[in-house]
């Protein structure tokens, strides 16, 4: 018997490499199950983990669930040993070939850090999540220094 979620879930991790492959970061993987201490479903780049949530929760989730699943993403993070933690969600009407449209999360701290602010910026809640669609994150990603450049 297969298991349903875990399929969707694989899916999902699979779409999101594939995407992240060719932009920029071609040695994009899952990463492999390691228990109570995850590292999170995909090694980006060294240094940098994602968290992905493909299912039907992932498309209807409320704020308070994305930040839930950011808590995730960041205890991942830390288990990994990586500078940055991305969480990826599955967006309605979106499908697998087109996962570099899904919404990318991340702490408001996370963005200043890839944006390398020089002024010191007190927000509200330096935890408040942000999103932004993938493509948009991994040339993010990409212009802090993290992957590889896209030929033109």
């Amino acid at each position: 018997m297969t298991n349903r979620p875990k399929q969707i879930g694989t899916a999902g991790e699979t779409a999101v490499v594939r995407a992240a492959r060719t932009r920029g970061f071609p040695n994009a993987d899952r990463l492999t199950l390691t228990g109570s201490l995850d590292r999170g479903d995909i090694g980006l780049a060294p240094g940098v983990i994602v968290e992905v949530k493909s299912g039907e929760a992932a498309r209807r989730a409320s704020d308070q669930k994305i930040a839930k699943w950011l808590l995730e993403t960041e205890r991942e993070r830390v288990n990994a040993g990586a500078d940055i933690g991305l969480l990826v969600t599955a967006r309605p009407g979106i499908g697998l070939p087109n996962a570099h449209r899904w919404h990318t999360h991340m702490w408001f701290s996370t963005f200043l850090q890839l944006v390398k602010a020089t002024h010191a910026i007190t927000p509200t809640n330096p935890t408040a999540p942000i999103h932004m669609t993938l493509d948009s994150a991994l040339a993010l990603l990409r212009a802090a220094g993290y992957g590889q450049e896209i030929a033109a």
